[in-house]
């Protein structure tokens, strides 16, 4: 049994390359156990990390290229095409580098772009990371990360300023579930379709959110704003897909009604 408020998928994005631009989707493909196809698949290593490709292990974010601390990244505008591996990366309205991830000479052209043009902002050698099947998400499990748009409505209220809802780089888009909702959905299941995801933790905001997508200043203070009205740092949730399929943005979502005991 389904809730009947009607909420709707707005938009979907992943993010091919950690920290660099949002790629919009009209629609995904999702399996049980992995995150959307190609999120956050590669990672730019700011300097020596120790991530062994042939034994991935999860690694916290301050050990790559990210948005938290570097957020001059969202000043560029790269683009990653999946049939060729090549990533390009546009820079002030031109394409200063383009390489295929999938080869040792194309890694080491983006790698040179980054060492060359950010030389004083990085903290060692740059490196494109992948490993087959690892996602280098925030958090250790792969999951789907979802954002309520009228939360993020909310916090403009809190902020007192426009707040771009790709500041939050989540995956699926909701709108028609009111503010805050996504809280009351931990540990229930979501419908889209066929597709079902187990809601399975709030999402903590680091300071990669009061970076403009746009203009890549760093020029709210989000996460503390959360703090000081609500008592939080949270906004948004982690899903695992527990049952795969496609979706589609303007799919409805819904919570599956929990079982009774």
């Amino acid at each position: 049994m389904l809730d009947t408020s009607p909420a709707k998928i707005a938009e979907i994005y992943r993010y091919p390359v950690k920290g660099l631009t949002p790629e919009q989707m009209p629609r995904a493909e999702l399996r049980p156990g992995q995150t959307l196809l190609a999120d956050r698949r590669y990672a730019i290593e700011n300097g020596p990390s120790g991530f062994d490709p042939a034994e991935p292990k999860w690694l916290p974010k301050p050990h790559f290229l990210m948005l938290m601390r570097d957020e001059w990244l969202a000043g560029l505008r790269t683009h990653f095409d999946d049939a060729s591996n090549i990533l390009s990366i546009n820079h002030n309205g031109e394409i200063v580098a383009r390489g295929n991830l999938a080869t040792p000479e194309g890694r080491r052209t983006i790698e040179n772009f980054f060492a060359t043009t950010f030389a004083g902002q990085i903290k060692g050698p740059p490196k494109v990371l992948e490993s087959p099947g690892h996602s280098f998400s925030d958090v250790a499990r792969k999951v789907v990360s979802i954002i309520n748009l009228a939360s993020v409505r909310a916090i403009e209220n809190l902020v007192g300023a426009p707040v771009h809802p790709l500041r939050f780089r989540a995956n699926l888009y909701i709108e028609g579930w009111p503010a805050w909702h996504e809280f009351d959905l931990l540990d229930r299941t979501l419908a889209i379709g066929d597709v079902r995801l187990k809601v399975v933790k709030r999402i903590v905001r680091c300071a990669a959110i009061n970076v403009d997508p746009d203009t890549a200043e760093r020029d709210l203070a989000i996460p503390q704003a959360l703090q000081r009205r609500l008592g939080h740092g949270d906004c948004g949730i982690y899903a695992e897909v527990i049952a795969g399929g496609t979706i589609s943005a303007g799919d409805t979502i819904a919570a599956e009604q929990p079982e009774l005991l």
